[in-house]
């Protein structure tokens, strides 16, 4: 930060919230991010960094933390807190900064610090004139002084420590979060504003609650995640058996060799006494009083006049293949841990296991709706109209996200059809939209979404195609994804967003980002992040195509994924890499 005095910040992180129910305010997220997190970023460049608050094991350790004295006792009180452990020079200057100011803004904060640096105090103050008093900033020795002449500190208002004479810098939007009304609407507002993709999916972790548990089949349960840990039932193996063809032994050789012949899966009973072998197949169980088994390989079996014997070849090892019980695992074994997908891999362990059923959160069941007049899946096309290209094909879209298509529809441009859609489909627990986000005079979706008191979740992306897809939560937990009505950026979009709400639906931990170097990026990067189909290079890197017709898919045939080429980005640069269905 360029000033001529150093600027330190003490950031505002306690208080008891009790008009929002007692809740950690400071933690609240609007917009994909806590609200402390959006002040520290805004004070990032300041040289000392105080937050006053209870204590966050998150937080940087360049971070001074420190907890007015009673906790609770009010601003003041952690004003002076936060002096103490700042232990800066009287000539030095800080910023003052409530961890409730949702668009507190680095730019706020460079303003606050050139104004001081001409002034004792200065507060930011909003379009109405009213001081923001915990947007300020202040010559540290004006500040203790102040503190020092109230006497005590718990319990005084912020209002205390005006002083006569201050200088104001006007910030437009500025607005704190008292109440759970407040929170609402600025999250409305934080949603308004386009974000970019990795502020969108974690918005969509942060807000979309995860489904109910529920006991599942696990092998009707596939996509699903698991919502405890799963546990053995059984021993595996439940008893010795052979993992090998050769012979079941009791003691050292050689052995005389009876006639029995142990196969997997029998039930009679075999006995072998000290000395004897018998013939056993992999996976039979091993007779009663056996030691071993001895491989095929390793044993000769010989007639004698005295009977059949087996012995173990002279340059053969001395070894037991047989596989003991639990040499895999035992009962109560964890299989995987809660928050596993349920893959064909997990269930057939489970089988092993013998665990058929777990408690699970998911599948996500998903309802596809393709909007427009003019579109027509079946049928000759008439003057006018555009073939369904793309509603036969998104559940296996969907499918590669992990998410299971349990009903889709066509939907015609009326003013109450998605007020309609809204009412009588109850079912899914994903609603996939295709069409109407726009601003256009048939673009629907988003008042039908007012209407129906939902909470936008993403309103706007900064990424091309898919800026203005919607993501949104209806009151009784249903999610909606609003995508374009372009091919090519409705699948786009859903490939880069749909993971991230099955993750949260389902309570598992989003996949790691594959990031590679795209050999092109600065010939087809822009003022916002592009999506563009990807292939791979002989030297490790991935070229982009630069120009992709979007109104339809072909563009995608051949290609192995899609690259996310950052806004501005060189030669060379990294992006994420999202596979395609193949």
């Amino acid at each position: 930060m360029n000033s001529a005095a150093p600027v330190h910040a003490i950031v505002l992180a306690g208080g008891r919230a009790t008009r929002m129910g007692g809740v950690d305010k400071p933690a609240v997220v609007v917009g994909g991010r806590r609200m402390l997190d959006t002040a520290l970023d805004a004070v990032d460049d300041c040289e000392r960094i105080v937050v006053v608050g209870p204590r966050r094991a998150d937080l940087d350790s360049t971070v001074l933390q420190t907890q007015e004295t009673p906790p609770g006792a009010g601003p003041v009180a952690g004003v002076a807190a936060g002096l103490a452990v700042l232990d800066a020079e009287p000539d030095d200057r800080v910023i003052l900064l409530a961890s409730d100011l949702p668009f507190a803004e680095p730019t706020m904060v460079e303003a606050l610090a050139a104004a001081v640096q001409d002034a004792d105090t200065v507060f930011a103050v909003d379009e109405s004139g009213r001081l923001q008093f915990l947007l300020s900033a202040w010559r540290v020795g004006a500040l203790t002084d102040g503190v020092r002449a109230l006497g005590s500190a718990v319990n005084q208002p912020m209002k205390a420590l005006v002083p006569d004479a201050f200088a104001t810098v006007l910030f437009r939007g500025v607005t704190d979060c008292d109440t759970s009304e407040d929170v609402e609407r600025a999250r409305s507002r934080a949603a308004a504003a386009p974000v970019t993709i990795a502020e969108a999916r974690e918005a969509i972790l942060t807000a979309v609650p995860p489904l109910q548990p529920r006991s599942a089949a696990l092998g009707t349960a596939l996509g699903a995640t698991l919502a405890e840990p799963l546990l053995a039932a059984e021993a595996l193996p439940r008893i010795a058996v052979s993992a090998m063809d050769g012979y079941a032994v009791a003691g050292d050789g050689p052995w005389v060799l009876r006639d029995d012949i142990r196969y997997a899966g029998s039930s009679e009973e075999l006995e072998l006494a000290e000395g004897e072998a018998a013939r056993i197949a992999t996976g039979a169980h091993l007779p009663s009083g056996a030691t071993a088994v001895v491989r095929d390989e390793f044993a000769v079996a010989t007639d004698t006049s005295v009977g059949p014997r087996l012995s173990r070849r002279e340059d053969a090892p001395v070894r037991d293949d047989a596989r003991r019980r639990g040499e895999d695992w035992h009962e109560g074994y964890r299989l995987a841990a809660e928050g596993t997908t349920v893959t064909p891999a997990l269930v057939s362990a489970a089988a092993s296991a013998e665990v058929t059923t777990a408690g699970v959160r998911g599948p996500v069941r998903a309802h596809v709706v393709v909007t427009g007049d003019e579109i027509r899946r079946d049928g000759p096309l008439r003057h006018g109209q555009t073939r369904d290209a793309l509603g036969p094909v998104l559940p296996q879209f969907l499918s590669w996200c992990g998410i299971r298509t349990v009903a889709d529809a066509h939907l015609r441009d009326t003013s109450d059809s998605f007020d309609e859609l809204f009412r009588e489909v109850r079912q899914p627990d994903l609603i996939v939209i295709v069409g109407a986000t726009g601003g256009g005079a048939a673009d629907q979706l988003r008042a039908a979404l007012d209407r129906a008191e939902a909470r936008t979740v993403v309103g706007r992306v900064r990424c091309r195609p898919g800026g203005s897809q919607v993501t949104a939560l209806l009151p009784d937990g249903r999610v909606v994804l609003g995508l374009p009505g372009n091919p090519y950026a409705a699948v786009v979009t859903l490939l880069t967003t749909v993971p991230s709400i099955a993750a949260a639906l389902t309570g598992r931990t989003p996949a790691p980002r594959q990031l590679v170097r795209i050999a092109n990026a600065s010939e087809v990067s822009g003022d916002a992040t592009r999506i563009l189909p990807a292939v791979p290079q002989p030297d490790g890197t991935w070229r982009v195509d630069p120009g992709i017709r979007t109104a339809h898919l072909a563009g995608l045939i051949d290609r192995e994924a899609l690259a996310l080429v950052p806004a501005g980005a060189a030669d060379g640069e990294l992006a994420e890499l999202v596979p395609l269905p193949r």
